[in-house]
């Protein structure tokens, strides 16, 4: 009587649990918001400012780009992956009832003919898997290795993001700049036009000439509207990094290519090694050191696992409470895993030459980009230094001597030709060094720290 008093005392709190956590759960659901209003919080409402600096445009890429935000979450899968890898294994629960009479002989013995007393044969038992052979520390090396991993792409993400927001700034920079520059040679000839038509009443110059001059100054301004398309769409394009939701182009930047040109200090300064620390090689290592928990934990399965049991059995009259002890595993005789630890000793292999390409593509991107920047700084100091002031001088002069009659009309047109040539050569080299230094500075992995929004999980 007193077993069969426990085994209903723990039935009642067992259902009594079960009905508090369902309706916990359902209290929970209720008050959870819909999908949509959690993605809708994710990246709040936002507008872009009339003028943008490049600190800010790469701190609202950082914020907002979706690349970054999806990057974020797959840190967190890696995260919820190495919580299951921590997990034991659940034990199972069995319930069995034998020896129910199939005809009408009766059940009941002299105890009663009660539901606990008739003679049937009930069997609770409670499973419980071990896992041995260091499967778990195993799984939990490659969950770490894997969650390495995520946050070493997120980085990489970063790194990569900067970069691509500085080029598509300075793109659009430099259209925005060469509409000023088309804008400009078209005014200055439009003010040669009024010089011609004072020539012209004097009889110092025909009318034809007087019009090559205005359809000079209308071809740039036709160039500089053409010019402020490509501006338009280049802050396009700077709008999706940062993640806008409707993109128009119809903000302006506030920084100048010099001063983008000129920021180069740590890229011109220093002298930089190898980067051990650049994210994606940090990735391509946390992947082989994952790869090698794998390989592990694919041998480890040749062990098998045991389960042992404990049971309590009810079968009166003659055997009314009754306990039992078991244990059973797998045999290995047809099934080694020989298949699971060739593909992972294969995917090993693979994740080390992924690793050793990653270091030689690091080499090579580091090599180019000194080429590429050497090359693009001495090209815009020359067209900043040297050309830039001799085609300007030369302009001034022929202007003026035009104004004179002391140049002809083919001097003064090849002469404003001649300096809005050089001007936009001189914004593409400002740009070029600009966003060389920007590569620079990313394959030797100096661009801007930035504190990372997203928790680094412990």
């Amino acid at each position: 009587m007193r077993i069969q008093k426990w085994f209903t005392n723990v039935i009642n709190r067992n259902l009594m649990m079960m009905v508090c956590c369902l309706t916990a759960m359902k209290g929970q659901a209720e008050s959870t918001p819909p999908q949509a209003a959690v993605s809708a919080t994710l990246v709040p409402s936002w507008s872009m400012p009339q003028t943008l600096t490049l600190p800010e445009a790469r701190r609202f890429a950082f914020e907002r780009n979706w690349d970054l935000l999806a990057a974020k979450s797959d840190v967190d899968i890696a995260v919820a992956q190495r919580i299951v890898g921590r997990e034991f294994p659940n034990p199972t629960f069995s319930w069995s009832t034998a020896k129910l009479p199939a005809d009408s002989n009766p059940a009941g013995t002299s105890a009663g003919n009660d539901l606990w007393h008739r003679n049937y044969d009930t069997i609770f038992a409670i499973n419980q898997l071990f896992e041995i052979g260091g499967k778990r520390s195993n799984r939990q090396a490659s969950a770490t290795a894997g969650v390495k991993a995520a946050e070493a792409r997120l980085l990489d993400a970063r790194r990569t993001l900067d970069l691509a927001v500085t080029r598509a700034y300075v793109t659009a920079l430099l259209a925005q700049t060469n509409v000023s520059i088309l804008r400009q040679s078209a005014e200055g000839l439009k003010r040669e036009a009024k010089i011609a038509e004072a020539r012209l009443n004097a009889g110092d110059i025909s009318r034809a000439d007087k019009a090559q001059i205005e359809i000079a100054a209308d071809r740039l301004e036709l160039d500089a509207r053409a010019a402020e398309t490509i501006a338009r769409t280049a802050r396009i394009s700077v709008e999706v990094l940062l993640g806008a939701q409707k993109p128009s182009g119809t903000w302006t930047p506030a920084d100048t290519l010099d001063s983008l040109a000129l920021e180069t200090s740590v890229a011109k300064g220093r002298e930089y090694s190898f980067p051990p620390d650049r994210p994606d090689l940090l990735a391509a290592e946390a992947l082989r050191q994952r790869a090698e928990a794998d390989l592990k934990y694919q041998k480890a399965l040749r062990i098998p696992d045991p389960t042992l049991l404990v049971q309590y059995e009810h079968e009166p009259p003659d055997q009314p409470n009754t306990i039992g002890f078991g244990l059973s595993f797998p045999l290995p005789l047809w099934n080694r895993n020989k298949g699971g630890i060739l593909a992972a000793r294969a995917a090993k292999e693979q994740a080390e030459f992924q690793l050793k390409k990653t270091e030689a593509t690091i080499t090579a991107e580091i090599a180019s980009a000194e080429v590429t920047y050497a090359d693009a700084a001495a090209r815009w100091q020359q067209a900043r230094e040297t050309i830039l002031p001799k085609s300007q001088e030369v302009r001034k002069t022929i202007s003026f001597a035009y104004e004179k009659g002391g140049a002809s009309l083919l001097d003064l047109l090849s002469a404003e030709r001649n300096d809005n040539e050089v001007r936009l050569a001189t914004a593409q080299a400002a740009a070029d060094a600009a966003n060389a230094a920007a590569a620079l500075k990313a394959a030797w992995n100096v661009g801007e720290k930035t504190t990372s929004q997203h928790p680094i999980s412990k």
